[in-house]
Formats: structure tokens, C-alpha cells, sequence
């Protein structure tokens, strides 16, 4: 096992040479110099670095716009009713279980159609099973016919096999972020 990532190793190394030996041969072929073959190889590298650096920045920029870093310094409750502004304006009517004793729901968000428990996780940590049980057992207490986890982080692979077996609908950091960038 051990050899064969070695090899694949070797292979990847290989590939980013082969393509600056290919951009070199085209400055090459088109100016028929050796100072046009650098220059191809430098405008090409010069060309990937500012599309990974504009790459980047827009990744951060994504973030910033969503406020994921302000949602990252909320408490608990704050979180649930960021969630549940969020929801509001994407058309489910709101409601907000206790503080205490809320049988593991959060929020129940109601559309037309179906009655949504929704468990809120604000965590610097993944995200368990047991918020994946507590839900599991809210379904009846609210009369729900769908649970949603929502986390402004990830889960962990025990929460994700509980979740699939269970139909509750995981919503990730990322899917949050998603979620906020199209409402706004």
C-alpha cells in the first residue's frame, strides 16, 4: 500500500512539469527563442497565482458576506433567532420552543404542507449523535413531519448514518452559508 502512494506521488509531480515544458515548447514554437519560451513559463505561473489569489479572496469575501464569523461568536439562543429570521424570510411561519425542556426542538417551522422540528447547534466542535437523537425524539412531541439539524459547523460521520437512517435533514456550515447567500 505504501508503494503505491509513493508512486502516485511521483505521478503528481510529474504532471505540473509537463505542462510548463509544454507552455515553454508553445513561447518557443511561436517566437523561435529560448527568452520566449521563459517568458511563456512565467506569464502561465504568473497567470495560476493570480487566479488561486483571486480564487481565495473571494472565498472570503463569500464569508464576510454571509456573516458566518458573526455567527460564530453568537450564544445558543442567539443563533436560533438568527435561524429563525432566516427562515421567515424564505416563507415558513416560526415559532420557538422553550428554553429548557424543549423535548429537542428549537424552533417548528410550519409551511403549507409539513411542520418542520428544527434542532440548532451553534458548536466550535462537530456535531454529534445525540443532536441527532434529541430530534428524533421531538418528531412526535410537536407532531412534525420533518427534523432538521442546523449547525454552523459540521457532523460527524455517526451523526450523518443516524441522520440518514432517521430521513433528518443535516444542514452543514457550508449549506448554511449557501442558505443566507441566496436569501439575500
Amino acid at each position: 500500500m505504501r508503494k503505491r502512494k509513493e508512486k502516485k506521488k511521483k505521478q503528481i509531480r510529474i504532471f505540473p512539469i509537463i505542462i510548463l515544458a509544454i507552455i515553454g515548447y508553445l513561447g518557443w514554437y511561436y517566437t523561435n527563442t529560448f527568452n520566449g519560451a521563459i517568458f511563456a513559463i512565467i506569464l502561465f505561473l504568473l497567470l495560476i497565482i493570480s487566479f488561486k489569489i483571486w480564487r481565495k479572496t473571494r472565498g472570503y469575501a463569500r464569508l464576510r458576506k454571509a456573516g458566518i464569523k458573526e455567527i460564530d461568536e453568537m450564544t445558543g439562543e442567539e443563533f436560533e433567532e438568527f435561524l429563525g429570521h432566516l427562515f421567515q424570510k424564505r416563507g415558513y411561519k416560526v415559532s420557538y420552543t422553550k428554553a429548557s425542556s424543549d423535548y429537542g426542538a428549537d424552533l417548528i417551522l410550519e409551511d403549507r404542507d409539513d411542520i418542520i422540528a428544527v434542532q440548532a447547534k451553534r458548536y466550535s466542535g462537530s456535531v454529534g449523535v445525540k443532536a441527532v437523537q434529541e430530534i428524533i425524539g421531538s418528531l412526535k412531541m410537536y407532531d412534525a413531519t420533518e427534523a432538521w439539524v442546523i449547525t454552523n459547523s459540521y457532523f460527524t460521520r455517526q451523526a450523518e448514518k443516524l441522520a440518514e437512517t432517521n430521513d433528518v435533514y443535516l444542514i452543514d456550515r457550508d449549506e448554511l452559508i449557501e442558505m443566507i447567500l441566496k436569501k439575500r
